[in-house]
């Protein structure tokens, strides 16, 4: 029997053990973005701080202008050895609305649901379950052996679902500490329940938000309609000129940066048999939209987006009354891909908008950060030996995917550390995760463990 195999064994063994450690960090409400959460995203730091130091990686909590970071190291590996930089997150999404929830959302628990055993509670999947798979992982490890295949820094950030604000400056001012080899990556998904997959393609994101204003307080309808201005015809407009009939944005330069994948890639992701109906179903839709030439999978893994994510405007309560509203507004998503500039759209959108302003309008803008499209080459050797163990673990091949969403940590790596990033994760479509009733499947926690416990002396060959 290899280490390794002993290692899988003690993983198996004391998997409610596992469960219970992670079910001790689910409890803590550490919401990142409701200041009354506070306190509780500093004890999720402290109990991630303790929870590595336990198994001898020696971990701290540090301030930040907002949640504390915990940084933790290992270098029982030796000298020569691989040296790689693990990340996750510790805060959660807020848990509205909570009339959706099938239990408390703070209460997690293990539950089965057609004949399939589900961790259920906020964050069980996004992300304190994914990076609990690599901590439990390297728990085995040290109880096995005593030390770790590679030397380890731990980075655990509590503002992902908050834009990150501390994390630019913190790895700015911590550049020379946290320099490694490679980054392992948890927050990704794989392909199916039963294919592993290592992501190498994410899209980028800018998100804007649009005022327009035209009265200087809000109007009788009756007695001002059609006479005054309205902010909300005026932004529905621009919004809507946004795309042409064929589904492309119309912002001018939108496009600069962004090529058609390869027909190799197309053919590569034509072999992971796709489901678009099912797909679409998921979420009660049945005819794809966007835009024209383009599969699904294209449209949503490689082709750049611009979406409307909220509109407010004039009177929203219960009942009626009738106003012409002073102000209006809009947010606005774009997710990127190839080598698109966040700066330069953000510019040319400004410009779309203002464009299309009637001159009794005024229109302000507030810029909530962005970064650029990330693509890990498919033939890193980091990435060939994640996906060899992943392939060992679930005994089928694992395959190289892409994601629509935007993990703006894996860019930020590449940009002030210089280093790369595989991306291994264990999540599912039908994880629920920003919404009510999260789950994370307990094959995904528990494979999920036992394929770590294989990466990680995987990078050291």
């Amino acid at each position: 029997m290899t280490q390794t195999d002993k290692v899988l064994e003690l993983i198996d063994t004391d998997l409610d053990k596992s469960l219970d450690r992670l079910f001790a960090l689910l409890r803590i409400k550490s919401i990142s973005t409701d200041p009354q959460y506070k306190n509780d995203c500093r004890a999720a730091a402290e109990w991630c701080a303790g929870s590595l130091s336990e198994i001898g990686i020696e971990s701290s909590v540090r301030e930040t202008i907002g949640h504390p970071m915990v940084v933790g190291h290992y270098r029982g590996a030796g000298e020569g050895a691989p040296h790689a930089l693990f990340y996750g997150h510790y805060d959660v999404q807020p848990v509205d609305p909570l009339s959706l929830w099938e239990r408390e959302p703070f209460d997690p628990a293990v539950v089965e649901v057609d004949g399939e055993k589900r961790i259920v509670g906020r964050g069980a999947e996004d992300d304190k379950g994914q990076l609990m798979t690599f901590v439990e992982a390297a728990r085995a490890w040290m109880a096995v052996e005593d030390k770790l295949p590679i030397n380890l820094t731990v980075l655990l950030e509590g503002e992902e679902e908050s834009a990150s604000p501390s994390m630019i400056p913190f790895l700015t001012e911590n550049r020379q500490e946290l320099k490694a080899d490679i980054a392992l990556v948890c927050d990704t998904s794989m392909w199916d329940r039963k294919t592993a997959a290592v992501t190498t393609m994410l899209r980028g994101l800018l998100y804007e938000e649009v005022f327009v204003e035209a009265a200087s307080h809000d109007l009788h309808s009756g007695l001002f309609g059609s006479a005054a201005r309205n902010p909300i015809h005026v932004l529905a407009r621009i919004l809507a000129d946004l795309h042409d009939e064929d589904g492309r944005v119309t912002i001018p330069h939108f496009y600069d940066g962004v090529a058609d994948i390869s027909r190799e890639l197309k053919a590569q992701w034509k072999t992971l048999n796709f489901d678009e109906a099912a797909f679409l179903g998921g979420a009660g839709l049945k005819i794809p939209a966007g835009e024209k030439g383009y599969s699904t999978l294209e449209q949503v893994w490689s082709r750049p987006t611009a979406e409307v994510n909220g509109i407010v405007g004039g009177y929203t309560g219960d009942g009626a009354k009738t106003v012409i509203p002073a102000k209006a507004s809009a947010k606005v998503s774009f997710r990127l891909v190839g080598d698109q500039d966040p700066g330069e759209i953000s510019k040319n959108f400004h410009a779309f908008v203002e464009a299309r302003m009637p001159a009794d309008c005024k229109v302000t803008f507030t810029n909530h950060g962005g970064d650029r499209a990330v693509h890990q080459s498919s033939d890193s050797p980091w990435i060939k030996k994640a996906q060899q163990a992943l392939s060992d673990e679930w005994g089928k091949p694992a395959v190289q995917i892409a994601m629509g969403g935007s993990i703006p940590i894996v860019s930020q790596f590449k940009r002030i550390l210089g280093m790369d990033a595989v991306m291994v994760g264990f999540g599912l479509e039908d994880d629920r995760i920003h919404s009510p009733n999260e789950k994370y499947n307990l094959s995904s926690f528990h494979g999920g463990i036992r394929s770590w416990a294989r990466i990680l002396p995987a990078m050291a060959e």
